[in-house]
This record gives structure tokens, C-alpha cells and sequence, in this order.
């Protein structure tokens, strides 16, 4: 809603300044269809050209995303913190056998049933449960682990980032493409020059109008949605950091709370629960754990 809402200030503000002024918007209606047939024809035509297909439909549904914006809200890495701790407790208390059928098999897993909105996000739980489990078979030196884990995280995000760079290029070609409009547009009026001044001046602002919609357009609505989709890829990439803070410091031997707590201090100010909210949700889990039949942790 917030970014409808810039789009239409964008718009009145640059177009109602251009009225006060006395500005003739007719003549700048009557370019518009061909300048933006050329300006945006030329601007996806060259997006296809400049990438594969694979990031342009991830470019397209980016948008998408950027104007929902992030999945995540503030009960969502509360229950991530939960989850951790669920996790890890069972590891710690069981090894390796009481973990193995929680990681296989996330989606009929006890620990994670609680959780649907994080089990929406497939990518996370696999890696969640890749590492996890690693540490099964012994990949326990926290700073393998840790690199491990960063290598796979920057992996990740350089994918995440691909669309949005590609749109980023895209607004940054713009003001160039007004101006491949706006050269037509010259030659145009070049063509007709010994047409009355006043058919010469209507043609030449039209060409003008090319430059006006490339500025337009790159500063003003693509340049802003790559930004956008960009905010939102980082907002998206953060419950990464906290698993791999949990995970780390769960390897390096310390206490399974201390790991958690580790992991809320790295969650977005606006987002981290405080420390009796968290301890509210880890008691709930203890008490889950607790009521849970010792077979179903260790089968």
C-alpha cells in the first residue's frame, strides 16, 4: 500500500509542477505512446537480451515480491528461535538418532508441526537441516562449520541478488534509451524542417519528451523498485544469520540458551522479541518437549 502510494506522489508531483508552470500536458500526451513504445520496448528488449530466462521470470515475480515485501514479521523469528532451541535440545539430549527423524522428514516432524509459516520457507529448512544433519557425521569444528555455513549463505544471497541486479542495470540504461527516444525524435523533426515554426517547436518537444520519461522512469520507478526488491532479498536473508549464530555457538560447546540468546541479539531491531518474550516462548517449548513421549524423540 505504502508503495502505491509513492508511485502516485512520484506522479502528481512531477506532472502537477509541470502545470503550475503552465506546461502544455497536451503535447505531452501526444508523445507519450510512441516515446514509451520505444523507451520501454527497447528496455525489455534489452533486459531478454542481457539475461537468461531464468532470471528474467525471477525478475518478474521479484517485483511481485518487492511490493509485498518481506514474509517475515516479528512472531516468525520468535518461532525460528523456538525452533532452534527445540532443535538443538533434542540433539544435545539424544544425538544424532533423536535429530535424524526430525531433519529427514521436516513436514511430519513434531518440532517443526508447531511452526507452518516457517515450514513455508523450504530453502531455510533445508538449511537448517543440511547442517544439523553435518553435525551427525561429525562435521562438529565450529569453524569449518562456520565457513561452511558462510560459504553456502553467500551462495545463496548472490542467487537471491541476481534478479535485482538485473533490474538495477536496467534502470541505469534508461535515461540512455529517453535519449536514443529523443534523437529519433530530432531526426524527425530534422525531416520536416521547412514546416512552420509552430509544428517545428509542438515536434521538438515531443522529442524532449523522450529524455523526461528515460529520467523518468530510471529515477523515479524502476530505479526505486530495485531498491525496494533489494531491502526486501536482505530482509529475507536475515533468519539466515540467526541459524548460523545458533548453530555455531551450539558447536562451540556453549549452553543451548546462551545460543539462542546469541542468535535473538543478530535479529532486526524492529523484529527481535525481548528477552522475557523469548524465555515466554522458550518455556512453552520446554513444557512441549516435555509432554512428548520419549519414543517419539528417539524412534
Amino acid at each position: 500500500m505504502l508503495n502505491g502510494i509513492g508511485v502516485v506522489v512520484t506522479l502528481l508531483c512531477v506532472f502537477g509542477g509541470f502545470l503550475m508552470t503552465g506546461g502544455n500536458i497536451a503535447v505531452v500526451l501526444e508523445a507519450m505512446p510512441h516515446e514509451m513504445l520505444t523507451i520501454v520496448g527497447a528496455a525489455i528488449g534489452s533486459f531478454i537480451l542481457g539475461n537468461s530466462m531464468a532470471t528474467v521470470k525471477k525478475a518478474l515475480a521479484g517485483v511481485l515480491h518487492a511490493f509485498k515485501g518481506s514474509r517475515w514479521r516479528e512472531s516468525d523469528y520468535r518461532d525460528l528461535l523456538a525452533l532452534l532451541f527445540a532443535l538443538l535440545t533434542t540433539f544435545r539430549s539424544g544425538g544424532g538418532m533423536a535429530i535424524e527423524q526430525h531433519i529427514d522428514a521436516p513436514e511430519q516432524s513434531s518440532l517443526f508441526a508447531p511452526y507452518p509459516r516457517l515450514l513455508e520457507d523450504k530453502e531455510l529448512i533445508h538449511f537448517i537441516c543440511d547442517y544439523l544433519r553435518m553435525m551427525t557425521v561429525n562435521l562438529e569444528d565450529p569453524y569449518q562449520l562456520a565457513e561452511a555455513m558462510e560459504n553456502d549463505m553467500e551462495r545463496h544471497h548472490h542467487e537471491m541478488m541476481g534478479p535485482q541486479h538485473a533490474i538495477q542495470v536496467m534502470a541505469d540504461g534508461l535515461p540512455a534509451l529517453g535519449i536514443v527516444a529523443a534523437v529519433l525524435g530530432v531526426i524527425n523533426t530534422m525531416g520536416s524542417i521547412d514546416q512552420p515554426v509552430q509544428v517545428l517547436g509542438a515536434m521538438i518537444g515531443g522529442a524532449l519528451v523522450g529524455t523526461f520519461l528515460g529520467v523518468l522512469l530510471a529515477y523515479g520507478l524502476v530505479g526505486p523498485i530495485a531498491s525496494l526488491l533489494q531491502q526486501t532479498v536482505e530482509a529475507d536473508h536475515k533468519p539466515y544469520t540467526l541459524v548460523k549464530t545458533a548453530v555455531v555457538a551450539y558447536a562451540q560447546h556453549m549452553p543451548i540458551q546462551v545460543a539462542v540468546e546469541l542468535a535473538r541479539r543478530v535479529t532486526p531491531s524492529a523484529y527481535a522479541p525481548s528477552f522475557s518474550e523469548l524465555e515466554q516462548a522458550l518455556d512453552q517449548t520446554r513444557e512441549a518437549l516435555a509432554a512428548s513421549p520419549p519414543q517419539a524423540q528417539t524412534a
